[in-house]
């Protein structure tokens, strides 16, 4: 198996249809939700609404790279969310989400095993794999955080 698949099947497990590691994926997390308990607030900590969100603008800030865009994202804008309010309102972010996920492991499936050691957009940034890797990483740090507050919202 490359590099490229390998890694690719790592996103897709932790985004769409894995349960390997946490026994569960984003997908399954946010699609069976409502807008108000996508939205409801558990004492101090994010909602999954905003999680979502967080996580799908580094999917789309990344993807703009992958399609030969700058890395324009920016850490202190990751959680300015447009408010989510209707259901048609949260099921257009899961959407997006859901997509987004599908199109980043498509490009990840894609790279070339060269590129994988190559600068990552600059030199302080690192390389393809590690900030890949990261990806992987900070999806499943969210996730848990999904899981925990879905059996909250839920109880």
């Amino acid at each position: 198996m490359t590099r490229s698949a390998f890694i690719a099947n790592r996103l897709e497990e932790v985004l769409l249809n894995g349960t390997w590691i946490a026994n569960t994926n984003y997908k399954a997390q946010i699609k069976n939700i409502n807008w108000q308990q996508a939205n409801q607030q558990v004492g101090t900590l994010n909602t999954i609404a905003l999680l979502t969100h967080h996580v799908n603008y580094y999917l789309g800030g990344l993807l703009n790279v992958f399609n030969g865009g700058a890395l324009e994202i920016r850490d202190q804008f990751s959680f300015d969310m447009p408010p989510i309010q209707s259901e048609t309102d949260w099921k257009n972010l899961c959407h997006d989400f859901l997509t987004n996920a599908e199109l980043f492991i498509q490009h990840v499936s894609k790279i070339e095993e060269e590129q994988w050691d190559t600068v990552f957009v600059d030199e302080r940034y690192g390389t393809y794999y590690r900030n890949i890797e990261g990806v992987i990483e900070h999806c499943y740090y969210h996730l848990g955080q999904i899981s925990l507050i879905k059996k909250l919202v839920l109880k």
